[in-house]
């Protein structure tokens, strides 16, 4: 399998010095009696917090510390969908907390901002070492910018470096830019990945659309997938079983408008056994990821289901997909090492520090359908406007949820989906006829 050659990073020792920092953090935290059980951690537990989610140092100790290969995870059965303004690093940090095993992406990062912000590149690039695995997506169309950017990404040990050739938003693929607009260039495309894998050490994959426009019959999606992997080191695609349409309409109805046809999907397993495919759009629980997965899907790409509702959706990836056990934490103590983390974040000086909304923004699906979350939603409304810290929001607002809710720990729940996909099979298309010569949409 092309998975067994991802690479991977080995988690740090912990310095004495950086224990000592969180629990002195810790010590300091003395919070109202609603919250105050979320902190009667074990020292285990605290030593654990240290290790992931240092932030005072991260940005050095991730190039530096963790080297590539040093061990392996498991494959990307289950991945969670480069999303801008919504992957960032307190989202992962989040997911981590709740899923060690699901793959994590960055948001999108833009080839020229990487070169043009070489001097300044933790902003854009670092992670804390545990959310590890992850994957770095890039956009651009310049070769020459994709090769500098992926060879300064390189020192920061990403798992894989992802091209974004499915963007449909009029700021990337608009007036023939990047994004969905390069599938209409698939040998520019394996040029582009030859670049990228030629300056870093990690795997490199292509994330698409079946189509656009037009360009939408399942050859020449074939045509596309295999000119890239012929011309390139790209073994991994992961397809939004949607075309993109550029007539104007948002990334929004993007997402909802052209039909899925996973028939494609599964057409491409048929037609190219040597390469690796993970599924994306339209897969909102647990039961359509497995059952995806039992029709021969090599791994599940979610989106913004893995964010609205990310209890239930990230909390059952280690046990229902992976079969290992979950990380075991209640709500309660989710959002306790979150909250040391935010507090961490905030008391940081720079220009780019954070503000509350944003630590608070990746938490706003965690209560998804539970009692109390439409209140709990109205008071955080309410303390947004002038807490400061996560340590006050939660004290002023988690009193709108039953300790029932915040004890709880994730649990396999049958839902919808479990035979979905069941007669995907009986749909594919006519097998692709590979073609020696070279084609070029027209």
């Amino acid at each position: 399998s092309i998975f067994s050659s991802f690479s991977f990073a080995a988690k740090s020792h912990t310095h004495s010095s950086s224990l000592n920092l969180i629990e002195t953090t810790m010590l300091k935290c003395s919070v109202s009696t609603r919250f105050a059980s979320v902190l009667t951690t074990s020292n285990h537990q605290r030593m654990s917090f240290n290790m992931s989610f240092q932030f005072r140092t991260f940005c050095s100790q991730t190039k530096k510390q963790y080297p590539k290969h040093a061990r392996q995870y498991f494959p990307p059965w289950f991945s969670v969908a480069p999303m801008m303004d919504w992957t960032d690093n307190h989202y992962r940090t989040l997911a981590r907390l709740i899923s060690k095993h699901a793959w994590l992406y960055t948001e999108m990062v833009v080839a020229e901002t990487i070169v043009h912000q070489k001097h300044n590149l933790d902003r854009f690039l670092a992670f804390p070492p545990d959310q590890h695995p992850i994957v770095l997506q890039i956009g651009g169309s310049n070769l020459d910018n994709l090769s500098k950017a992926a060879e300064l990404a390189n020192n920061y040990g990403y798992d894989e470096i992802n091209l974004n050739c499915g963007c449909p938003s009029g700021k990337v693929a608009g007036h023939g830019c990047f994004g969905v607009r390069l599938m209409l260039d698939p040998k520019f495309v394996g040029e582009a990945m030859s670049a990228i894998s030629n300056k870093c050490d990690s795997p490199v994959s292509v994330k698409c659309r079946i189509g656009l426009d037009d360009h939408d019959s399942y050859d020449e999606l074939c045509d596309f997938v295999y000119t890239v992997a012929s011309q390139s080191p790209t073994k991994h695609f992961i397809v939004h079983a949607r075309k993109a349409l550029l007539n104007g309409i948002s990334p929004a109805a993007n997402r909802k408008v052209p039909p899925l046809k996973y028939e494609y999907y599964f057409g491409l397993l048929r037609d190219f056994p040597e390469l690796q495919f993970t599924l994306n759009g339209g897969i909102t629980c647990i039961d359509e990821v497995n059952a995806a997965r039992r029709q021969g899907a090599h791994g599940v790409m979610v989106g913004r289901a893995a964010y609205n509702n990310l209890w239930s959706v990230l909390g059952c990836i280690d046990s229902s997909v992976y079969g290992k056990p979950g990380v075991g934490l209640s709500r309660r103590q989710v959002l306790e090492q979150y909250q040391l983390y935010g507090d961490c974040v905030l008391g940081k000086s720079g220009t780019y520090k954070p503000n509350i909304r944003q630590m608070v923004k990746p938490l706003l699906g965690i209560f998804h359908s539970e009692p109390g979350n439409g209140l709990w939603k109205r008071k955080a409304d309410a303390a947004l406007r002038h807490c400061e810290t996560l340590k006050s929001f939660l004290e002023e607002t988690l009193d709108a949820i039953p300790d029932s809710v915040l004890d709880s720990v994730p649990s396999d729940i049958p839902s919808r989906g479990e035979n979905a996909f069941g007669d995907v099979r009986g749909s594919l298309p006519l097998p692709y006829s590979f073609r020696e010569q070279e084609k070029v949409y027209a």
